[in-house]
């Protein structure tokens, strides 16, 4: 933990984005500040969001306005730098929950912002693994955008930041399209080794976890918090799988010169990206015993959790 005692305290907050994350981490600020004196919860949302037809979009926003979040109506995308500054200028702490969706720019784009806004505290979009275990001039060009973010965040001392390290959402871990796991073949496939790791945490945790962490006394500055729902090997995946929904799977090995040579032939295949840069494995886990939620006794979804209420009835 940080040692350098800061005065901030986050009291006025805006969640840029209520999808994947966003929602789980606006929920549990929610719950969180109506312990806290003066603390309120705002998110940024886009007009089309906030007038969407969809189902899900119209009870996501009427789940905002039952928890007393006020909805500020706004663009990452097409508003500038200044428009944003102008925008973060208005509260205390700013948290980014957009993801990638918005371009590899973005997260540079908002942390300029936020910096030129003057606010006493920013958590970027940082929601994943370790980047500066990975390095730079890896397979994933995005990890090295998010090196430019910290590079640039510890440039200053106006601004204290927090980063909140996750690994990968851990419902990922299983998407058919990632190819670690085959529900249908039955199948697990290593990205570059069975011994190599992978720490998962479920975007509810994040949430839980998140809220703890924005409101935690003494305030936590200029530090990257590292969570984990769990760390396992690809072996130890296989495994849990197995005894899980009780039936073997097959192993196969998706070694590093294999995934850098599928990336080749599709260079701008994102999820060819993330393969070659999970297989060769650098930066992707790390011990639960040093993370947050264990340091804090926070209970946790784990892998065997997880298959257990998402995949036995499958």
């Amino acid at each position: 933990m940080n040692q350098t005692a800061s005065n901030v305290k986050s009291r006025n907050i805006l969640v840029l984005g209520a999808g994947e994350l966003g929602m789980p981490v606006l929920r549990n600020l929610a719950r969180r500040a109506k312990d806290i004196d003066g603390a309120t919860i705002s998110v940024l949302l886009r007009a089309s969001a906030v007038e969407s037809d969809s189902p899900a979009k119209q009870r996501d926003i009427a789940e905002i306005r039952d928890l007393g979040i006020e909805i500020v109506v706004g663009d990452l995308v097409k508003s500038s730098v200044d428009e944003l500054a102008s925008l973060f200028s208005q509260y205390d702490t700013v948290i980014g929950c957009t993801g990638y969706a918005a371009g590899i720019n973005t997260p540079m784009k908002l942390a300029k912002a936020a910096l030129q806004s003057g606010i006493p505290r920013y958590f970027p979009w940082q929601f994943g693994v370790d980047f500066e275990a990975i390095g730079r001039g890896g397979p994933q060009d995005i990890f090295d955008a998010q090196l430019d973010v910290r590079e640039l965040l510890r440039s200053q001392q106006k601004t204290e930041w927090v980063i909140i390290s996750t690994g990968m959402f851990m419902s990922y871990l299983f998407e058919p399209e990632f190819g670690v796991v085959d529900l249908e073949k039955s199948a697990v496939n290593a990205l570059g080794s069975f011994d190599n790791a992978v720490t998962v945490t479920t975007p509810d945790d994040i949430g839980v976890l998140t809220a703890e962490i924005v409101f935690y006394e003494p305030t936590i500055t200029n530090e990257i918090v590292f969570l984990a729902g769990d760390t396992v090997t690809y072996g130890e995946l296989a495994d849990k799988l197995e005894a899980g929904l009780n039936r073997p799977f097959s192993r196969s090995e998706w070694t590093v010169p294999v995934l850098m040579e599928e990336l080749a032939n599709d260079p701008q295949n994102m999820m060819r990206k993330y393969r070659a840069a999970f297989g060769i494995g650098r930066g992707m886990a790390w011990d639960k015993a040093g993370t947050f939620n264990v340091r804090e006794g926070i209970k946790v979804t784990d892998v065997s959790d997880w298959i257990n209420a998402n995949l036995t009835a499958k």
